[in-house]
Parts: structure tokens; sequence; C-alpha cells
């Protein structure tokens, strides 16, 4: 079995749409609020005026390596977000609050 599709509700669609293509190749193909990725996971961005997720909410995105987990927090900090250095925990990992409401984690 195959995960199809997410739905995300974000406070600004064009802001965390612009976020995920550029750090993490998500690319939109028909619609401003689906991305998708290369394994066909389509990832629907819905405009919502509050957003709320739970404190432990979060999507991931897998690296292929330790140096590519510092690529990108480094990529985030000199964009000026506010990411602490990856660490080991159950991978070399680290986490960003994405545009829109909604938190990252980048790891491998």
């Amino acid at each position: 079995m195959k995960l199809n599709h997410l739905n995300l509700t974000v406070t600004d669609v064009n802001e965390a749409r612009e976020f995920l293509e550029k750090y993490f190749d998500l690319q939109t193909k028909h619609t401003r609020g689906d991305l998708f990725d290369d394994n066909g996971l389509v990832l629907t961005l819905m405009k919502g005026i509050q957003v709320s997720y739970p404190k432990t909410f979060h999507i991931g995105f897998l690296q292929e390596s330790e140096e590519r987990v510092n690529e990108i927090n480094q990529r985030l900090k000199n964009d000026g977000f506010d990411v602490e250095p990856p660490k080991r925990a159950h991978g070399w990992t680290f986490y960003v609050k994405a545009p829109g409401g909604f938190n990252v984690e980048i790891l491998c």
C-alpha cells in the first residue's frame, strides 16, 4: 500500500508552496495548491484562517546523507529561518517551522 495524498491547511498557500518547492524539490503541476514529489505523492495545501496543529505534528523529508541534512539546515539559516543544528536522535535530524503554520523534520 502506498500513501497517495495528504492535505495540509496553511495560513498562506503561496508562501508554503514556495518553501516546499525551494527546499524539498516538490513541484506544482496543475493547480497552485497541489505539490508533487518524485514518487507520486500529492501534497495539497488548503487555505485556512486559523491553523492549529498539535505540538508534535510534522511532515518529514528523508535525506540520503547527513551532509544533505547539514546543507538544508545551513540554507535555511542563511535564509533567516530559526533552526537548531541537526542532532542525533532517531536519526540525524532537525525541525523547522514552515511558512503557513506547520513543522517540517529533515532527517537521514
